[in-house]
Parts: C-alpha cells; structure tokens; sequence
C-alpha cells in the first residue's frame, strides 16, 4: 500500500487560500487527497492499466501524462509485458520524486522513464496506449485541442488514448444532485466543511472542467476513429479514443 500523510492541508484557516498546486505538500498528502476526494479513483486506476494490457504492444511505448505519483504508472506495469517501456511525465518536481522513490524495488520498473517536464512540450512517438488521468482538466481550454491531436499523431495504429475528468454539470437538477453526492461523498470521507471550501476556492483558480459534449467534440475534432465512455462515478468520467 502507497504510504501518504493524511491530507489536512486545507483545515488550517490561518493559511490563506492559494491557486491550487501540485507542490511537496501536496505530493506528500496526495495518496489520502485523491483516493478521499475522487469517487472510484481505485477502479479507474486499475480499470486503465487493464486497458493497456489489452491494447499495449511490444515494441511500443505507453504514456501516463499528468502522471502525479504514478499510480496509473504503475498499473500499466503490472499490467504489460517486457518489451514494452513506460514514459510518466509530470511538471511537478516533487511529483516526479515521489513516482522515483515508488519505483524503487518495483519489479521491472527499469521499463519507466519518469519525465519531470510539460507533457505539451514531451514528444509523443510510437505509443500505444497514452493515458491523461485528471490532467487536461488543468491545461489551458485554448490548448487542449492541440494536444489531444498531437496526442493522434504520436499514436501507432490500433492505439488508445485514455481519458478522464472531472466533467461540468448541467445547470439542471441532475447536476446539482451529482455535485451535492460529491461534496457528500468528500464529507462521509471526513473532510470538514472548512476543507471543502477552501479547496473548492483553490481548485477554482487552475481547473477548468468541461461538459461531456464538449470533450466528445473535441475527440472528433483531434482526429480520432472513434471513441466509448468507459467509466463514470458520479462528476468523473473517462472515455476510450481509437486510432
């Protein structure tokens, strides 16, 4: 099991409110945040590394873009054989510590070059399987279409990108039920009301989350065969795209 302090870090009123950042605080309480705040995080992480294992081929290469501390990295390594390497790409610098020191004793993690770099600026040549977990939610509206279709390109034939995000909700009474059963799902998960706010205030100043049809569109728009929704648990989808 992945060790993490748990995460208080927005419980403390004498700190201000900061745009959100994926710095060695962050990386330190990272494990307990996302598993505490995104419902289904555990089966969407193991769900992707069953779906590289599916599609990932010898001789090519699988990419976890927005790669944190690499839990998806991981799991395409337990889940794909010897021939074929692993790229975890993260801007984040304690980010990218974290994924070495959990690599360490790893069988086969000589198979994973972890990037400390911006996956806009990472070549993508000869993949497989390229994964964006809850990452292009951070990435500027104006440049997510680029990088889905560089993401095309950088793609052998038959291969997959995986994508998933937090999605905007309609402004409708399903969509205040999904984002009341999140806030729930954080408060049964014990985060005080204090921590929610102070985290919705954060996160709103660096992510920008999408309606379904707008990334949908946009999968098209990039150049993609095709593409299925995969995953779903309450305000987080994930979606499958095909060359």
């Amino acid at each position: 099991m992945i060790q993490s302090d748990p995460d208080d870090l927005f419980d403390r009123p004498e700190v201000s409110v900061r745009p959100f950042e994926f710095d060695a605080d962050v990386a330190r309480v990272f494990p307990d945040m996302v598993r505490r705040s995104v419902p289904g995080y555990a089966e969407l992480v193991g769900l992707s590394g069953l779906i590289a294992r599916r599609v990932a081929r010898s001789g090519t290469r699988c990419y976890d873009l927005g790669c944190s501390l690499g839990a998806v990295t991981r799991s395409i390594l337990r889940q794909t054989g010897p021939d074929v390497v692993i790229v975890a790409v993260d801007n984040a610098p304690a980010m990218v510590d974290g994924l070495r020191v959990r690599l360490q004793d790893v069988p086969g993690a000589d198979r994973v070059e972890a990037v400390c770099a911006d996956i806009q600026a990472v070549a993508i040549e000869q993949a497989s399987v390229v994964v964006l977990n809850l990452t292009l939610q951070f990435v500027p509206v104006t440049e997510r279409l680029a990088l889905l279709a560089r993401i095309r390109g950088g793609l052998v034939p038959g291969g997959v990108l995986v994508l998933a995000e937090k999605m905007a909700v309609p402004d409708d009474r399903g969509g205040a039920l999904l984002t009341a059963l999140h806030e729930d799902f954080k408060r049964a998960n014990g985060y005080s009301e204090l921590a929610i706010s102070r985290k919705r205030s954060a996160l709103e100043q660096v992510l920008v989350p999408e309606r379904i049809e707008t990334h949908e569109q946009r999968i098209e728009d990039a150049g993609f065969a095709g593409h299925c929704r995969w995953f779903q648990s309450l305000n987080f989808v994930a979606w499958v795209a095909w060359t």
